[in-house]
Parts: structure tokens; sequence; C-alpha cells
């Protein structure tokens, strides 16, 4: 067994340079690395192009790296929250595709298939189209997508043992799992990391084959996006 343990977010993150690609998992603040994201802010690694569900709201999740203008392109299926990310989209400043939100999974999914691309009805007839091929399938146009790859692929998970299986819990399996095969190098942080054998093999999400590196984070602030009381 290879042992792919390392010993925080700092020396997990080793390797990640100025203007690299990288996906990062979570679905709106649901599952984001946060303790990954906070070693990036502190290494003040500059340019990065991020494929993410989300841009995280002002002060939390990617929002901390569009504060220090870490971020120069933004990969999206939605950006709401981020006072911060508009003002920066809007001045130009920030580069931004904005991709339907099943399309972006799946351009996650095919990247780590080996599947280069596949074309889908989602976004016909929108500025999503503008510039790329369309084929006619069963009577419907459908539109040529590539897929996505990135340099690292950044996930949180639930559990992982040593030797990089993973188990997502609930919302996080949007799009940890495709995210995390994907990346030329996936760096997993988890809440409890345990002894290979510890996890029901009938119940891990990603093999331990996609991941180079793990690490159990420290607190996590699970931050709630919009909360409603009465």
């Amino acid at each position: 067994m290879i042992d792919k343990v390392v010993a925080n977010a700092e020396e997990a993150i080793r390797g990640i340079e100025d203007n690299m690609t990288l996906m990062l998992g979570g679905f709106g603040l649901c599952g984001i690395p946060e303790n990954s994201i906070s070693a990036l802010v502190k290494a003040n690694i500059k340019g990065l192009t991020c494929i993410s569900n989300n841009a995280g709201v002002d002060d939390f999740g990617l929002g901390l790296l569009l504060q220090k203008k870490q971020i120069k392109k933004m990969i999206s299926s939605y950006v709401g929250e981020n006072a911060e990310f508009e003002r920066q989209m809007l001045s130009g400043e920030l580069e931004v595709d904005l991709i339907p939100q099943g399309s972006l999974a799946e351009r996650c999914r095919a990247g780590g298939a080996g599947i280069p691309a596949f074309f889908t009805p989602a976004g016909y007839g929108t500025e999503v189209a503008e510039g790329k091929e369309v084929r006619e399938f069963n009577g419907k146009p459908h539109i040529l997508e590539s897929a996505l790859t990135a340099d690292f692929a950044i996930v949180k998970a639930w559990k992982g043992d040593r030797a990089g299986n993973l188990v997502f819990k609930g919302t996080a399996r949007n799009f940890n799992p495709p995210m995390a095969m994907a990346g030329k190098i996936t760096i997993a942080e988890v809440e409890e990391l345990v002894e290979p054998g510890e996890l029901d093999p009938n119940f891990i999400h990603t093999p331990g084959i996609f991941v180079q590196r793990i690490f159990q984070g420290e607190v996590y602030e699970k931050r709630i996006e919009q909360r409603t009381t009465r």
C-alpha cells in the first residue's frame, strides 16, 4: 500500500504555482476544501484559473482568493452570492466562463474518464453555444462541449483512508467525485482519516487510485450561504 498522507494543507498544496488551473470541489459552501483554500491564500499564489461550482461568498471559500486577486479566471456554474466577484467581472478584472451546471459536472467527469468532448442540448440557442459546433441528434440540436482537466484537483471528503479512498457525505457528492478524477494531481482533505480496511468497500465513492495526497483537516466552519429562520 502507498501511504499518501501529508501533514497538513500547506504540505498538500506544495507544487501549486502561479498561473495553474485548479479544480475545487463543493456545492455552494457545502463540501468545499476549506483548509486548502486557506493555505492557497497564505501562499499568495497568483493568476489562478479556478474551476468550481461557485465562487464562494465575499469572506469565505473562493471569495478569500478573489479578495486578494489571486484568481484571474473563474469557470463556474453559479456565482450569485459574491459581490466582489460581481465587481471584478463587471470591471473586467476577472475573466468568467459561466457554464450550465449539468454541463460543468459532465465536463469534469469526461475529463476524468479520458473523454475529450461530448454533445449536449444544454445551452443551445444561448450565449453558451457561441462558437461551438452544433449537431442534430433525434431531431434536437446539441452543442459540442470539451472536457475539463486541471493541474491540481482539490476535494473535501467526509472520510478517507491512508491509501486515498474517499467517502463523501450528502451534497458534497455533487462535484467532488468527478473533480477528484480529473486532476493531474488530486489533493483530498478529510474530516476523518482512518486506516486502510476501515472503510466499507461498498461505500467508497472515489477509489484511492485517483488521489495522490490526503490529510485530515482542522476544524471546519461549514458556513451556510443563506440561513432562513422564523
